[in-house]
């Protein structure tokens, strides 16, 4: 909650209260004088602050008094006496003007990131690329090349100016609210979260080049909503490039003004048997496989010189690791196979083309939900839904037979990485989205168990500091402690058995 729209909140009570406590005849110069400061504060929060929608009764309460209580003031006659009722209703009126104000203000926060933990200032720089030699198959028209924007944070100089914005001011907003089910008016806040990331800053000269993470957003996300994972990685010595996977994103924005949305939901549908849904997540899975081959080898021709950009010579791509969360996730693990990437890590992501491939023989590390860790600790104990489970999850037993099965062949890749140097996790009191920076953005979701019971900053340290001791395991030949036993810091943390 901002300086200015607190105090604004606050001289809208004060200014009810005066109103209704003190007389006719005594409240006239009081409440013109602080009608006239709310409007300052109201003036001071458009100017410095920016005006949003969760504000609007609040703003018009202080116009309202201000205008009234001036007509008052300046006004000789005395002022007409108004029926007892009306003015009950009035201040009825107000007073859920100032509490629906006040749970807006509180549901929809312009809350402020995580500070980065890292020693290193992080620029951050988009790309635009597109894939000459693939067709876009989930454009409905179908007639361009597959096309991604890629965000990039980094090591940077000492930045100048302000941070970039977490989520610029875009219509993309919209389409966000759209996809929780909101009105499209809901997130337009957001463009007045701040990031930790300088635009197109220099890249530090501390090192001679830096380890490069590649990293896939889930279902319906957004690049954005990895800006705080980004950033601490960043910090520590990454460049760090997250890849908005085109019409499975929630929308993305191209230079050109064009905005694409989500067209992948009907590959997903109650009406689909398992087997064509598995095949359904099994061609989208491809796509976003061969999306981070591409675009690792558009960061060939970054470090080479043939895409400009300040990150030329820079790059280590020696040392390449991936993550992601859900279906990036999934990703993630799927990408790990290209020779070029040598560790990854999945968060909370179930697996896709698992019957393909051989076992990965690299270090990947899985970090699971509590709920995921309930759903797999299930098929690990081989306990079956009763049929008031299957009732209630609207489920049949057929289907959930045969995600049993696929879960055991995932369980089986899980325990194959651990042999090769990875680790599987889970994090108590957490769920799906509290591994995107969506945790932060209102404590209703945590309410309404979309996030779990863990604080979301308390959620982001966690998560921030066991991908950062992977990483730097794998990526830098230092760190690793959390991979090696219980820590007494993150009591949360337990290893899967």
């Amino acid at each position: 909650m901002r300086l200015f729209e607190l105090l604004l909140l606050l001289s809208n009570i004060g200014l009810f209260i005066i109103t209704v406590l003190l007389k006719e005849g005594r409240r006239r110069v009081p409440v013109f004088v602080v009608s006239g400061i709310a409007t300052l504060v109201l003036v001071i929060h458009w100017t410095v602050e920016g005006y949003r929608v969760q504000l609007l009764f609040s703003y018009g309460l202080t116009i309202m008094f201000l205008a009234i209580s001036g007509y008052r003031y300046f006004n000789k006659k005395g002022p007409k006496k108004i029926p007892r009722f009306m003015m009950g209703s009035v201040y009825t009126a107000i007073v859920i003007m100032l509490v629906v104000t006040a749970g807006l203000m509180y549901a929809f926060p312009v809350f402020k990131l995580p500070e980065p933990t890292g020693n290193f200032k992080v620029g951050t720089q988009t790309f635009h690329l597109v894939d000459t030699k693939r067709e876009e198959i989930f454009d409905e028209a179908r007639d361009r090349k597959r096309e991604l924007m890629v965000q990039v944070w980094y090591p940077a100089q000492e930045g100048t100016g302000k941070y970039a914005p977490f989520i610029p001011n875009t219509p993309i907003l919209r389409y966000m609210a759209a996809n929780y089910g909101l009105p499209g008016f809901t997130f337009q806040h957001l463009k007045y979260v701040s990031s930790h990331a300088y635009s197109d800053a220099d890249i530090s000269s501390a090192q001679t080049s830096y380890p490069l993470i590649l990293a896939n957003p889930g279902n319906g996300s957004s690049r954005f909503l990895h800006t705080s994972q980004a950033e601490n990685l960043a910090s520590h010595g990454y460049i760090v490039a997250v890849i908005d996977h085109t019409y499975n994103t929630f929308a993305t924005e191209f230079p050109d003004g064009r905005i694409t949305t989500s067209t992948t939901d009907h590959l997903f549908s109650p009406d689909h048997d398992y087997a064509t849904e598995r095949g359904n997540r099994d061609k989208l899975g491809k796509v976003l496989t061969d999306d981070v081959a591409f675009v690792l080898d558009q960061f060939e021709l970054i470090q080479s010189g043939q895409i400009p950009s300040q990150l030329h010579g820079r790059i280590d791509l020696g040392h390449v690791g991936v993550f992601g969360h859900s279906i990036g996730g999934a990703t993630a693990y799927d990408a790990a196979y290209d020779p070029r990437i040598a560790v990854g890590i999945d968060l909370d992501g179930g697996l896709y083309r698992l019957r393909d491939k051989e076992r990965l023989r690299k270090p990947f590390l899985f970090i699971n939900s509590e709920s995921y860790f309930e759903q797999l600790t299930r098929v690990m104990n081989n306990r079956a839904y009763t049929d008031e489970e299957l009732n209630r999850m609207g489920s049949t037993r057929e289907w959930e037979d045969q995600v049993a099965a696929d879960k055991k062949v995932e369980l089986e890749r899980m325990r194959e990485t651990v042999e090769e140097g990875g680790q599987v996790f889970y994090i108590e009191n957490t769920e799906h989205l509290n591994f995107t920076d969506i945790q932060f953005i209102s404590p209703i979701f945590k309410m309404l168990g979309i996030t779990g019971k863990i604080a979301p900053e308390r959620a982001n340290t966690v998560i921030n500091a066991y991908m950062l001791d992977f990483f730097d395991m794998y990526l830098k030949n230092q760190g690793g402690k959390l991979m090696k036993g219980a820590d007494s810091r993150f009591p949360e943390v337990n290893r899967m058995r």
